[in-house]
């Protein structure tokens, strides 16, 4: 099976769900305190429940076997059911993508690049990136993904790791007015030549305002390597992706670090 956005895949399995990303949220507080109790619908007991039965927990197979994470795998039920029969949202977040674990490598072998500072994780997914820089030193984090469910998997990964729930936010930043990060860190958003239009105004603006470091996590999809932001990127690190992440995205062999400059 592959998840990998951009490349044909079986159309029983999961990748047919890989479409523009949608919907809208709210703010995720930390574990107990969350505005989803009142709607009696996402933080309850019984959606705990389903994502702790239908998913794994496991290191293996990524570039960071130091952050265990709850993910779909193919020893989950739903790995191998038609799409439709998944009861929620598309579960982005129950992969974790080469891009994502490129930079949550980086970060945590390079503390300091996150050490005491203010780091914004956009599109976070399953939260490996946000796990890893809260784990190298970073001061305040936001971990931003449109998907409510998305939140309640970053908050359990985050018990997983030994780590307090960090804050997430499940609307779509790109909507809202712009605050000041010092870092902003995305991995594998460039899917959708619209999405990744409105992305790369938006990093500009972040730069341009508030002198942000950004740094994009990318296997080298072709909406990316063909998007003229290419101009305004320097690597930083190219990884070699472990044989498991290699298969489950069609054959991709490496994932790369990119410093945008504008």
């Amino acid at each position: 099976m592959a998840w990998s956005l951009g490349w044909k895949v079986p159309r029983n399995h999961w990748g047919l769900l890989l479409k523009t990303i949608r919907g809208s949220g709210f703010l995720l507080l930390p574990w107990g305190y969350c505005p989803w109790r009142r709607t009696g619908s996402f933080l309850d007991h019984g959606m705990k429940a389903f994502l702790e039965e239908n998913t794994e927990i496991t290191s293996s197979g990524s570039l960071t076997p130091e952050i265990q994470l709850r993910l779909l795998t193919p020893r989950c039920k739903f790995w191998w059911e038609r799409a439709d029969l998944w009861p929620h949202s598309d579960p982005y977040w129950a992969i974790y993508w080469p891009g994502g674990q490129a930079l949550s490598r980086y970060l945590l072998d390079n503390p300091d690049v996150v050490r005491g500072k203010s780091v914004l994780d956009i599109g976070s997914g399953c939260g490996a990136t946000a796990i890893a820089a809260k784990k190298s030193g970073a001061s305040r984090i936001l971990a931003n993904d449109i998907d409510p469910i998305a939140g309640l998997a970053i908050t359990l990964n985050c018990e997983l790791n030994q780590l307090d729930p960090i804050p997430i936010l499940t609307k779509n930043i790109l909507n809202l007015e712009q605050d000041k990060w010092e870092l902003v860190v995305l991995g594998d958003m460039f899917y959708d030549e619209d999405l990744a239009d409105s992305l790369h105004q938006w990093l500009k603006n972040c730069f341009w305002t508030y002198g942000t470091r950004v740094l994009i996590g990318d296997p080298g999809r072709p909406q990316f390597s063909g998007h003229s932001i290419q101009h305004q990127l320097h690597k930083v690190v190219e990884y070699s992706l472990p044989e498991a992440t290699r298969k489950e995205n069609n054959g991709l062999t490496t994932s790369t670090v990119w410093d945008f400059r504008p």
